[in-house]
């Protein structure tokens, strides 16, 4: 059985173990200094503007991992340095944006796990535009709050419960 040191689990053994999981597409890639995080998931939907994103981090996280539906747009970030420095002092383990990050040097220091597209140099406006808390599809899988996302060097899966431990 293979697990992180640190998590005590590996997608991988999590999804022999329970075949129910649904499994993203490998599309995003890793920007933050955590490989590996998990936690109950929470939700925003917005595109190229980040307001509900930073609005959402700046509630207490309580290990939650913030999933971000930015319509997989590649004309900005919706996520960078300072916004997954504030996530991480309020309690949130990882951030996963269907869309791209920026300050990719700084993100790498910050022990958050940080899953994107790709980078992209430019932010988002901000125009207060986005919504909170609905189910948000992607990758070939449902993100809907409360569900579980397990993320390491293998992938993303998502669980209705907490399938570790």
């Amino acid at each position: 059985m293979s697990t992180h040191d640190d998590a005590g689990w590996a997608t991988a053994d999590l999804c022999d173990a329970h075949p129910q999981v649904q499994v993203a597409a490998p599309i995003l890639g890793s920007f933050g200094g955590a490989a590996a995080f998990a936690g109950p998931i929470e939700t925003v939907a917005c595109f190229e503007d980040n307001s509900i994103v930073r609005e959402t981090i700046e509630t207490p996280g309580n290990g939650r991992v913030l999933v971000v539906d930015g319509g997989g747009s590649l004309r900005c970030a919706l996520v960078g340095d300072r916004v997954a420095a504030d996530a991480l002092e309020n309690g949130w383990v990882g951030i996963v944006v269907n869309g791209c990050v920026r300050d990719t040097d700084a993100l790498a220091d910050l022990d958050i796990g940080v899953l994107a597209l790709d980078a992209h140099p430019r932010r988002s406006d901000k125009r207060g535009e986005g919504r909170r808390g609905s189910t948000v599809r992607f990758a070939g899988v449902e993100f809907r709050p409360g569900t579980w996302l397990y993320a390491d060097g293998d992938g993303v899966i998502v669980a209705d419960v907490a399938v570790h431990g």
